[in-house]
């Protein structure tokens, strides 16, 4: 089965390091970053908002353990945001290629 892993970052640059690291280590094959994203949400019993940037990584079901944990390793957030969202259907080529593109890590 294939995802993607939504995560959100503190800004543009942490992205592109996360989303690096996860392709070096073959965990994603693609990653699509939304360098601004407003977010709202609540945070030590009170609404907090400001400016994020947005990580989709592609990859396989199995390999989301393994990107949650180098997410928390290279984020700057206490408890960052890293939710798989399967992928029901999609172009069978596209798919096919994630599963090329990715193994699990040796590491």
């Amino acid at each position: 089965m294939h995802v993607a892993v939504y995560i959100t970052t503190r800004n543009a640059k942490e992205a592109r390091k996360i989303g690096s690291i996860l392709l070096h280590e073959r965990l994603a094959a693609c990653i699509n970053i939304i360098p601004e994203i407003e977010s709202m949400y609540w945070w030590n019993s009170k609404v907090e908002q400001h400016g994020e940037s947005l990580l989709v990584a592609k990859t396989k079901k199995e390999l989301v353990k393994k990107i949650i944990k180098v997410v928390k390793e290279n984020s700057s957030y206490s408890m960052p945001c890293v939710n798989a969202l399967q992928i029901v259907k999609g172009n069978p080529d596209y798919l096919k290629w994630i599963g090329q593109e990715t193994r699990q890590n040796k590491k």
